[in-house]
């Protein structure tokens, strides 16, 4: 494809919805998913997890080893799930018909899209707080015009990028990376004079249900929050690419910033109370309040491309994750509802709500446990099927796949239902109803509340559940391949 070519592409709309990607269309290789998985993890608010680690009363030897492994962990089951974008050429809300039946996987595409546009409102409200508390730093305004200001700024671009759709993102996301990453890199230098070693190596150990709870955190905070719309991005690639290379360059295009930059926010977070306290306000914001004056822009530069391409993203999959479920709408409209609803959470957020992180946790908490159930039957679906998908049956309810799959809508409901009892969170009163069965590991208040295990027992419930009653269900349809 000439440089031309590629140019018109980009900037060309999308007009590929939910359908098979034709064998025309595929084009790249493996190593093109290291740029959007990058660009999308670079944010500048990986850091703040740092805090927020820190946050569940452990040293910070602790919440680098949990943030580590929750983070790449999580990020590897993204790149295990985008090897079914390849193998169907589809949206992973319709490869997912697979396992649930072309009418059951309604019920996960709800879930995709509810979880989808969380994940949008919460990018784009941490970019708008960033480039409003930089226009007050910076003396351009006080009060709520910033904000509206910031917020008119900020969706316009999400929305433009997420209406052109696949291309354009795709090249977006190169420059998002070299611009971001440089920049970073200054913010390390600059921040370095901040950091407090001895403070460092005087934070206390906590407990072993803590450091648990720290690393299920970021793991949902990570890589849990991208899987269910992993194959969007890999179902243009040619179904010769390799499976390893599909998964070693999401994982590792993924977890390579923000394994740095978590690091880093908690090098900073146990050097400073205040900027650690800071943060559950305005995450970016808190980070910022340590740069001199002149750094502020292209900081904020870098804080809002950041989070703009996880929204970019997120508002692109959220489109394909409606009409997955059925709705009758082009995907640039769909695309324009997401907008719509985005604007609505972030002016709920910005100017209604008292903090930014006891919304945001209570949100990752209770969709991450559905959404781990999910992912324990997709993955085990992945490694079980030994062929590619049929694409036709993907869209016929009297195919192979059938309408409904009643075994794994049980197997969701059951691993939510123990997962939720599992988890609590104290930070959002409006979820006072969680926990329910901590009371058998010293109840709400007892060591293991803060551990948030319905996370990991939903995940073990959907891999394991999957590859006790789902083995035959795939093994019958892919004989119909032989048979044919």
């Amino acid at each position: 494809m000439s440089d031309t070519k590629e140019k018109s592409s980009a900037l060309s709309v999308e007009e590929q919805g939910i359908d098979t990607i034709a064998e025309s269309d595929r084009h790249g290789s493996p190593k093109d998913l290291f740029w959007p998985w990058f660009a999308a993890n670079i944010s500048v608010l990986a850091m703040s997890y740092g805090a927020w680690a820190l946050g569940f009363g452990i040293s910070f030897w602790q919440a680098t080893l949990a943030s580590i492994l929750g983070i790449v962990v999580s990020f590897l089951l993204v790149g295990i799930v985008s090897i079914a974008g390849k193998r169907a050429n589809a949206p992973t809300m319709v490869i997912t018909r697979a396992t649930f039946g072309v009418e059951g996987a309604k019920v996960p595409s709800v879930l995709s899209w509810i979880a989808t546009l969380g994940w949008e409102i919460s990018l784009t409200t941490t970019a708008v707080l960033a480039l409003a508390s930089t226009f007050q730093r910076l003396g351009w305004g006080s009060g709520a015009a910033p904000k509206i200001i910031s917020t008119i700024i900020v969706v316009g671009l999400v929305v433009v990028a997420g209406i052109f759709g696949y291309d354009l993102i795709m090249k977006a996301q190169q420059a998002i990376t070299i611009i971001s990453g440089v920049v970073t890199i200054g913010f390390l230098i600059l921040g370095w004079s901040h950091i407090d070693f001895a403070a460092v190596g005087a934070s206390q150990a906590g407990s072993a249900p803590s450091v648990l709870g720290a690393f299920l955190f970021v793991m949902t905070g990570f890589g849990l929050g991208w899987v269910n719309v992993a194959a969007d991005y890999s179902r243009y690639l040619p179904r010769k690419s390799s499976n390893s290379g599909i998964v070693f360059w999401s994982t590792f295009g993924a977890s390579l910033a923000p394994v740095l930059l978590v690091i880093y926010g908690g090098l900073l977070a146990v050097s400073n109370q205040k900027l650690s306290d800071a943060v559950g306000n305005d995450p970016i914001g808190a980070m910022a309040s340590i740069l001199p004056t002149w750094y502020l822009v292209p900081f904020t530069l870098v804080a809002v491309l950041g989070l703009m391409s996880g929204a970019i993203m997120d508002n692109y999959s959220n489109g394909l994750a409606l009409l997955s479920f059925g709705i009758k709408l082009p995907r640039v409209a769909a695309a324009g509802l997401t907008a719509a609803l985005t604007v609505l959470g972030v002016v709920y957020v910005t100017f209604f709500s008292d903090t930014f992180i006891g919304p945001f946790q209570g949100f990752l908490i209770t969709l991450g446990v559905p959404m781990a159930v999910w992912t324990g039957l997709f993955i085990a679906d992945v490694l079980l099927r030994k062929q590619d998908y049929n694409t036709e049956d993907l869209y016929k309810a009297d195919g192979r796949y059938g309408a409904w799959n009643v075994k794994s809508l049980v197997i969701l409901v059951v691993g939510t239902l123990l997962g939720w009892g599992l988890v609590v969170n104290t930070s959002a009163s409006w979820l006072e109803w969680q926990g329910y069965f901590l009371g058998l590991f010293g109840g709400k208040d007892g060591a293991w509340a803060s551990a948030n295990l319905g996370v990991i027992v939903a995940l073990v419930i959907g891999f394991v559940g999957a590859l006790i009653f789902q083995r035959g269900d795939i093994a019958a349809q892919e004989s119909q391949d032989k048979e044919d």
